[in-house]
């Protein structure tokens, strides 16, 4: 045991609520660190002190939501809420479960309309509805979306990330003056969001402010590169050795046009092609591709390895998501590639010199 320092010998012991709460403060440190092991031993001590604290399971739900124990999250939500029957942040979390991974989207929308009752801000209105609304995208209902939207408020909020989480939300209904006020606010709250800057980006691009979109753009980019790379990524070789694997599974037919492509892999897209209209979270680009009235074929395939593994579920995932992006981008270019379609020269319309990845 280590020693005690000796000026500390005279000052008064932590009690047991001020243990309890240096634990859950602890512990939501440690969540926003990425710790969630440490995070766990910091929840489970403060039960230990507090067992019929609804903070403490609210923060273990977290963390094994997190950890992706959804079952054990749920208990320890229900918990907390049976405790506090008026804790919206508990209904909260356990929506968002319920809605991911789960899908019972009946069960989320009745927590967030019993949290919508309680709410007492627009802070913890704006939290409701985007719960709400994420139900509607995942079902694929975009007009429920759009109604629900239509309620959030607009701000300003006490947590600056709403503004960036609200307006990205109206940009994905097409309420584009609105996503406008709001993103260009996220981006002056929260300079170094490059989701907030990309959002912004894809909304300027949208309203046909081109200027402002690239600059929006290139900021996206410069944002990502200085980001850590995420806990999963590969090194090059072994990126390459999927990528590899995933042109070997392409179809005959697909595959056919890049069989004298030179692959070059890059973490994510030269400033001179974002700034020539490429999406910087592009994962891929075709270039050099032939004339329209000669056999499909492109001379140089480039795989942006971090946005491909931004977009991943993960390392087992990685190669089925290169395959994808080389389908989707290889019938773009070449049409009469798909399975049942005549093999005929496409119109000149279709091939280019350099085809930037579709933005979404």
């Amino acid at each position: 045991m280590a020693q005690e320092h000796p000026e500390a010998s005279d000052a008064p012991e932590r009690g047991p609520m001020d243990q309890f709460s240096a634990h859950l403060d602890r512990g939501w440190d440690l969540v926003h660190r990425g710790d969630l092991s440490g995070a766990l031993v910091s929840a489970e001590k403060g039960l230990d002190l507090d067992p019929q604290s609804p903070e403490a399971h609210n923060l273990v739900g977290y963390v094994r939501a997190a950890q992706g124990d959804v079952d054990e999250a749920l208990e320890h939500y229900r918990h907390a809420i049976a405790l506090d029957d008026t804790f919206v942040e508990a209904m909260l979390n356990a929506a968002e479960v319920l809605i991911h991974p789960l899908h019972d989207f009946e069960a989320a929308q009745e927590l967030v309309e019993e949290a919508l009752e309680l709410a007492e801000d627009d802070d913890e209105v704006a939290d409701a509805l985007l719960i709400s609304f994420d139900a509607h995208m995942h079902r694929g209902d975009q007009d429920a979306a759009g109604q629900v939207a239509g309620r959030m408020p607009r701000g300003p909020f006490q947590n600056p990330h709403l503004d960036y989480m609200v307006g990205r939300a109206l940009f994905e209904v097409g309420e584009l003056p609105g996503a406008d006020t709001l993103l260009s606010r996220a981006v002056e709250r929260e300079a170094d969001n490059a989701d907030a800057h990309y959002f912004l980006a894809l909304t300027l691009d949208a309203r046909d402010d081109r200027r402002a979109a690239t600059q929006a753009y290139l900021r996206t980019r410069a944002l990502d590169l200085a980001a850590p790379e995420a806990a999963s990524a590969l090194p090059q070789d072994h990126f390459q050795h999927r990528a590899n694997q995933a042109l070997e599974r392409l179809q005959p037919a697909l595959l056919a046009p890049l069989k004298h492509a030179l692959l070059v892999i890059s973490d994510a897209p030269g400033v001179e092609l974002v700034a020539d209209g490429v999406d910087p979270r592009a994962g891929l680009v075709l270039d050099a591709v032939s004339e329209a009235d000669a056999e499909p074929a492109v001379g140089r395939l480039f795989l942006y390895k971090r946005n491909i593994e931004r977009a991943s579920e993960g390392v087992w995932h990685l190669e089925h998501e290169i395959r994808q992006l080389l389908e989707a981008e290889i019938l773009a270019l070449f049409p009469q590639l798909a399975p049942g379609k005549a093999s005929t020269p496409p119109s000149p319309t279709t091939a280019t010199d350099s085809t930037p990845a579709a933005k979404p």
